[in-house]
């Protein structure tokens, strides 16, 4: 059976294929592929996602200033390898001196003591690719202890997860509220050989029973981190450390104000691109 898919062409004045792709991954799309001056969107034919709502996301871009003006444009189109031509596009990313994520459909020669995760993307967000991901896996190596146990929400991929078990950490629950995702996440940690120590979850955050996690990481949307914020707090051991990023560097003021209302303490941040990291602890 012949299968179609939705595709959407995206320009924005200024284009910033980055801001972009943070706020159209909140919808039901199953992938983006990033041109010289526009973005591809893919959705399922039978998908929700449709061209109100990607303008609907758009338009809180311009409101907020980080574009001026965009066009949207819709087609359906018959199923290809298109995510073929996405994978062209994806390399082996060194994030630090120790820690490399390389695509499966890559080779690579790992030097020295290099951690070398492996990534079947699927067009799961964690590629390695984008700043967010680097940026939790370079606070991952500042803050993360041995033998500690890890929460990851919004885990994609599962590479946070796989990078905090590789760095050290004895066990890490991986949770998304997409199928895709877990799916996806599931073949990685078979890949590197850690799905003894992980457990991959399809399900939201306010379903977590598990608590006093030592160190709990979000690469979620600024919208998103707020909303879930008290589910943090229940999560987190007494002094332990949260990691957070999918951030701009505005809202770096607004997040720490948040974050400390609720009783977290700012003690760290680091700027990548226009993207940033915060860590907090909770006292």
């Amino acid at each position: 059976m012949t299968k179609y898919f939705k595709r959407y062409k995206i320009q924005s004045k200024p284009f910033n294929p980055e801001i972009l792709s943070s706020i159209l991954w909140e919808l039901e799309i199953q992938g983006i592929n990033e041109e010289d001056d526009f973005l591809f969107v893919y959705a399922l034919q039978e998908s929700s996602v449709n061209k109100h709502l990607i303008i609907k996301q758009l338009k809180k871009l311009r409101a907020e200033k980080l574009i001026k003006s965009f066009t949207v444009e819709e087609e359906i189109i018959q199923n290809k390898n298109w995510n073929e031509d996405w994978e062209k596009n994806l390399n082996v990313v060194k994030i630090s001196e120790k820690v490399v994520i390389k695509p499966s459909f890559r080779k690579y020669k790992k030097t020295g003591n290099e951690i070398v995760i492996t990534i079947v993307p699927k067009m799961s967000f964690g590629t390695g690719e984008h700043a967010t991901t680097k940026l939790v896996i370079l606070m991952l190596e500042r803050y993360l202890k041995a033998g500690d146990r890890v929460l990851d929400i919004g885990s994609g991929t599962g590479i946070l997860s796989i990078t905090a078990i590789k760095l050290g950490a004895s066990s890490a629950l991986a949770i998304d509220n997409d199928d895709w995702c877990y799916e996806n996440a599931k073949e990685n940690c078979n890949l590197n050989n850690v799905e003894n120590k992980i457990e991959i979850r399809n399900c939201e955050v306010t379903e977590i029973e598990e608590k006093d996690f030592p160190l709990i990481i979000s690469n979620i949307q600024k919208n998103v981190l707020k909303e879930i914020a008290p589910e943090f707090k229940k999560s987190i051991k007494r002094n332990g450390t949260l990691i957070l990023s999918g951030i701009l560097e505005g809202d770096k003021d607004e997040m720490v104000e948040y974050y400390s209302a609720l009783g977290f303490k700012f003690i760290d941040s680091m700027q990548m691109d226009e993207w940033i990291a915060l860590v907090f602890k909770l006292g």
